[in-house]
Order: structure tokens, then C-alpha cells, then sequence
């Protein structure tokens, strides 16, 4: 008996709340997606028994009601008709997701989706320069030689130009024109003002300019994030809102023009200025924190938040004060627990981890970490997870607090980490407090993190080799009806390995996976095509003998709205074995962070006695 779409969407309905508890709606080849505003008015155990629902569960803020091919798009625009309703773009979807995400989510979100893309430079400036600066330390002769200035530019370059990269970044995070954001960025750090991490010893006073009514200081952003992302911010808006009311003729030259003089004027004289006082309270509160036990425990768990203002280096000013008052700089533990502790965070991530990207950033950037530079396990690591960072936190208060009460402290500055035990007045104790401070925030985050928080995407296999292979010969699935061969070259993996909980529970029909060795699907027996998805990632498909077969190529590859996706065929096409259906971009597919497995499933199951998998 044939499914009432009709009715099928109305139950949905009925049972989600109504038309007023939902924010936007879309669906892919196989489910519907609903972004639901209020999760306590969602029946979800009606919702699992409405008959033409085959499965639900909730995934990056979506409600998502497996259906089924060539079923899912009749009720939808079911759905849309009931509701008054129009389609979503897949885009729109994840924003009205992204919406109902709580507060903190959203505010991290920015910065993770800013670092991510620029974590390969970060990641290995990290690592080279805690190298370089450890080799400096303990071999004064290599310090001052070509090789160790040639490593050292070479190292830091990222950092110098911090936020000259982050703005390229954030104007595309935030959908301006990058090559804006780019001057933005290195206007901050501009040759003609004073470095930001020299101010602490500039002489004389600091020049500024008067600009209409506001002193502006000549001070460059060296080593700052959040007051660049504002700031691009900032420029992203106002270029949006001149492209609409400029007229078209004058855009080119009033847009880009107006758009960073305003941004630059906004920047100097209000971002800026606002931060700059931010550091001088850090200080001054950090100077009164330091002096006690409490204080300095309340330090190392806020170290890190410095570290993403962008305000860390200035407390060279209260280190050499230090050294200038007694000789001992007692503040290098505090901080040092505080990066540790940050490392071990990370570390514990990297080994936890299962997908293989976050594994491989993870792990380098927390040696990173315990060199002393944690930018890049806080950006690209702990902070984009969260919960690590609070681990780390929690790790550096109480290796902190250890420093204070067993009189740790350092003969310089500038240092910390494993490189600081060449200037730290006990490297025993030393120890126990790296040892105290990095191995709680291990603990704690294996303890507290899961990996489901992050983008659970396995690693895409090798690129394609550049010569077609030909129509794959070893079979896939069969039945009493007959054989359905593989349709890619590659491995055959069962079904419970297949990256995505509707597939792995063959909640389609009977399945398996394959991971592919090219990027060609080609017809798996002599048959009819039933459905093209509009992206081109999926297709279904009846063949001759009556199975009826999805072919899906990838996982939640439908985000990416058909780019790297080409079709060969269309619907009602009369296919034969080993014909070319559908071609995909394997590099594209990894780039977009999304496992490029091809699932093959019989949707009418049902039919069948015996179904024999060849995984």
C-alpha cells in the first residue's frame, strides 16, 4: 500500500509543536531536517511510529526523520503546503541550527570557524619556535649565530603576522571581501606604529595622533586576536551595507574605499582604546593577584583567557619588575602551570581522539604547548572544544597555586614550559608542578570530553587516481532476485563501519559501505534510474529483476550543495551494468570535512528472504 503523504506530514506536524515551533526546514536524499525552537514540545515517541518514518535522532542542532528516497521530497512539500512554509537552502538550515545553540556555543563558534582554516601555519610556527627558543637557552653560542636568527624569522612569522592572517580568515568567516580584511589586518601591525611588544620599554611617551576628537596612540595589534576579529567584523557590515546602496556604477571605487577608512578610523580610535585599557586592568589586577596563594590559583586558571585577548606578552612588564625587586620572577610558574596544564588538555584530546584530523592537529600542537607557545592548542584544540579548555583551567589554578606555596620562581623571563627549566630556581619542584598542572587537565578532559562534540568525520582516503579503473566486478549485495555488484572501485566495509548512525543501523534496507578508490559510480546491474537528488551526491535506482537500490556517495555530503558532484544519467534513464552515473571529487569531499564513504543500500528489503552482504 502506497504511503498518504498527506498524512505522513500532518502527524509530523501535529507532533512537533505545529508550524510555530519550527525555525526552518530542508531535507537531503534519504530525511527530513527540522531546526525545532522548542525540544519539550516534540512527541518523539509518536514521531518514531508514524508510519513512512523509518528512524529519528538529533544531530548539530537538527531534528532529522529518516523517510526515505523518493519518498522524503513528496512529504515535504506535503510538509511546506500544511505549514505555509517555503524551502530552505541546506545553509539556511544550519544557521537556524546554529541559532538554537546556547549563548557560548555561538560566541566560541566565530573563533573556531576563524582558526581552524589557518591552523596548518599556527600549529607548526608553534612547534619551531618552542624548538628554536629551547636551543637558544641551552646553547648560548647557537643564540647567537645566523642559523639560530634565519630559524627563529622563520619560526615566528606566523606570529608576527598573526593578525594579518586572522583578519584574511574572518572576512571570510563573516562573508566580506578577504583581500579588505587582509589590509585591515596588517594595518593593525603597520611598520609605522610601535610594536605592541615593545611598548612595556619604549622611552619617552608613547606618540599619538588627534583625530577629530579622539587621541589615537601609534601603538601597533602585534600578538591580538579578538580586537582584529571585531574589527573585521566590523568591516564585513559596513561592506554589506554599501554594496546595497551604492549605486552599482560607483561600487568599485565608493565601497572598498569608504569600507576600510571607516573600519581604520572605528578600529584606532574605539576597538582599540577599549582594549588597551582591558590591559592595563589585567595588569594591575594580576599585580595584586601574584602576591598571594589565592590570587596566584585565580591567575592560572584566567591565564589562558589572556591568551585569546591577545594579552599574555604584557606580563613581561610585571616579570622584569620582578627581577628589577628581588631577583626572582615568580610569576614564570603561574603562567607555566597555565600553559602545561593547557598541553595536557590538548594531549589528552590527541590521544583520545578517534578522527583522524582532529588526532593529527591535537598532537602537535599540545608539543607545541609544552614548549611554551599554546596559541595553537588553544585556537585550534582546547578552545574550539571547550570543555578541554576548562580542563586546562582547572589544571593550571591548582599547579599555580603549588608554584606560590613552595616559593617557585625564575632568574628571567620570557620562557616557559619544559624550555623553563633553565631558568627556574628548583627543576625538581619544577617538575611535580608541570607534572600536577598538565596531569589533572589530562585527567579531566578524558574524563569530561567526548568526541561527539567535535565534527565526528573520518579522514577521506587517498585522492583518485588520475586513470579511471573501469566498472568494478566483485559484488556488493545479493539476493534471490540476483547480484548487485559493487558501483565504486574500493574496499567493501560492513555496514556498522559506515560513519553515519542512520546507514550503520541499515536503517534504509539491507547495506554495506565502500570506501572508494576513484571518484566514479557506475551502474551496479541493467536497470532504470529512479531518482537523481538534485546535488548529484545521491541516486536511486531499480533494476530490472525489481531490487530497488540507493546508491549515496558520502556522509552529510549533501551540505555541499552539488559542488565537486557531477551526474551522467537522469531520471528514467535505461542504465546498463557498468555504465558511469555519477562522478565526485574525493579532494573536495575531505576539504568540506565529510567522510567520503559511498553507501549502497536495497530499500525494498522487505522483498527479500535472503540477502547476502559481501561485508
Amino acid at each position: 500500500m502506497a504511503l498518504d503523504y498527506r498524512k505522513c506530514a500532518q502527524e509530523i506536524v501535529d507532533h512537533i509543536g505545529g508550524r510555530d515551533n519550527v525555525a526552518q526546514a530542508a531535507h537531503c536524499a534519504t530525511r527530513l531536517r527540522l531546526v525545532i525552537k522548542d525540544n519539550s514540545k516534540v512527541d518523539k515517541d509518536y514521531l518514531d511510529n508514524i508510519e513512512g518514518v523509518k528512524g529519528m535522532f538529533e544531530s548539530n542542532g537538527q531534528l532529522q526523520l529518516i523517510i526515505g528516497t523518493g519518498t522524503v521530497n513528496k512529504v515535504y512539500d506535503e510538509f511546506l503546503d500544511i505549514t505555509g512554509m517555503t524551502a530552505a537552502t541546506k545553509d539556511d538550515v544550519k544557521a537556524a541550527a546554529a541559532a538554537q545553540e546556547p549563548l557560548w556555543k555561538r560566541l566560541l563558534k566565530p573563533i573556531g570557524d576563524v582558526f581552524v582554516p589557518i591552523l596548518p601555519a599556527i600549529v607548526a610556527s608553534g612547534l619551531m619556535m618552542g624548538l628554536v627558543e629551547a636551543l637558544g637557552k641551552a646553547l648560548p653560542g647557537f643564540a647567537s649565530s645566523d642559523w639560530y636568527g634565519f630559524l627563529d624569522m622563520v619560526a615566528n612569522a606566523a606570529f608576527v603576522f598573526l593578525p594579518g592572517i586572522v583578519a584574511i580568515s574572518a572576512a571570510r568567516v563573516f562573508g566580506g571581501n578577504i583581500f579588505l580584511g587582509a589590509v585591515i589586518g596588517l594595518l593593525m601591525i603597520h611598520p609605522s606604529l610601535i610594536n605592541a611588544w615593545s611598548v612595556a620599554t619604549y622611552e619617552g611617551a608613547i606618540p599619538t595622533w588627534k583625530i577629530f576628537i579622539f587621541p589615537v596612540q601609534q601603538v601597533g595589534y602585534q600578538g591580538h586576536v579578538i580586537p582584529v576579529m571585531i574589527a573585521v567584523f566590523l568591516m564585513c557590515q559596513i561592506e554589506k551595507w554599501l554594496h546595497k546602496h551604492v549605486p552599482e556604477m560607483l561600487d568599485l571605487f565608493i565601497t572598498p574605499l569608504t569600507t576600510v577608512l571607516v573600519t581604520s578610523y572605528i578600529t584606532f580610535t574605539i576597538i582599540g582604546p577599549i582594549f588597551a585599557q582591558l590591559e592595563t586592568w589585567v595588569l594591575a589586577g594580576a599585580k595584586i593577584l601574584v602576591r598571594n596563594p589565592i590570587g596566584a590559583c585565580a591567575m592560572g586558571a584566567i591565564y589562558p583567557w589572556t591568551v585569546v585577548m591577545g594579552l599574555h606578552h604584557m606580563y613581561n612588564v610585571i616579570e622584569a619588575g620582578m627581577l628589577a625587586e628581588s631577583g626572582l620572577n615568580t610569576w614564570m610558574p603561574i603562567a607555566s602551570a597555565a600553559n602545561f596544564a593547557q598541553f595536557g588538555a590538548c594531549l589528552a584530546v590527541g590521544i583520545k581522539a578517534k578522527n583522524m584530523k582532529t588526532k593529527s592537529v591535537a598532537i602537535p600542537s599540545s608539543m607545541s604547548a609544552a614548549l611554551g607557545i599554546t596559541e595553537p592548542a588553544i585556537f585550534g584544540v582546547n578552545m574550539r572544544f571547550f570543555k578541554p579548555f576548562l580542563a586546562g583551567m582547572a589544571g593550571g589554578a591548582v599547579g599555580a597555586i603549588f608554584g606560590a606555596l613552595t616559593g617557585l620562581g625564575a632568574t628571567a623571563y620570557g620562557v616557559t614550559g619544559i624550555p623553563g627549566y633553565l631558568t627556574i630556581n628548583n627543576p625538581l619542584v619544577y617538575t611535580v608542578l608541570l607534572a600536577i598542572s598538565g596531569g589533572i587537565a589530562f585527567a579531566l578532559t578524558t574524563m569530561i570530553w567526548k568526541e561527539e562534540e567535535a565534527p565526528a568525520a573520518k579522514t577521506a582516503s587517498a585522492p583518485a587516481a588520475a586513470k579511471e579503473q573501469g566498472a568494478p566486478t566483485a559484488w556488493a549485495l545479493e539476493t534471490e532476485a540476483g547480484v548487485v555488484k559493487s558501483p565504486v572501485n574500493g574496499k567493501i566495509i560492513p555496514a556498522k563501519d559506515i560513519p553515519d548512525p542512520v546507514f550503520a543501523q541499515e536503517t534504509m534496507g539491507p547495506s554495506v559501505g565502500i570506501e572508494p578508490s576513484e571518484g566514479i559510480v557506475y551502474a551496479p546491474f541493467d536497470g532504470t534510474v529512479m531518482m537523481v537528488f538534485p546535488t548529484n551526491h545521491a541516486i536511486g535506482l531499480k533494476a530490472d529483476n525489481g531490487i530497488e537500490l540507493l546508491i549515496h556517495v558520502g556522509v552529510d555530503t549533501v551540505n555541499m550543495d552539488g559542488d565537486g558532484f557531477q551526474a551522467f544519467v537522469k531520471q528514467d534513464d535505461k542504465v546498463k551494468a557498468g555504465d558511469k552515473l555519477l562522478s565526485f571529487d574525493r579532494a573536495k569531499i575531505k576539504a568540506a570535512d565529510h567522510p567520503d564513504t559511498v553507501i549502497v543500500a536495497i530499500t525494498n528489503g522487505f522483498d527479500y528472504k535472503d540477502i547476502k552482504r559481501a561485508a
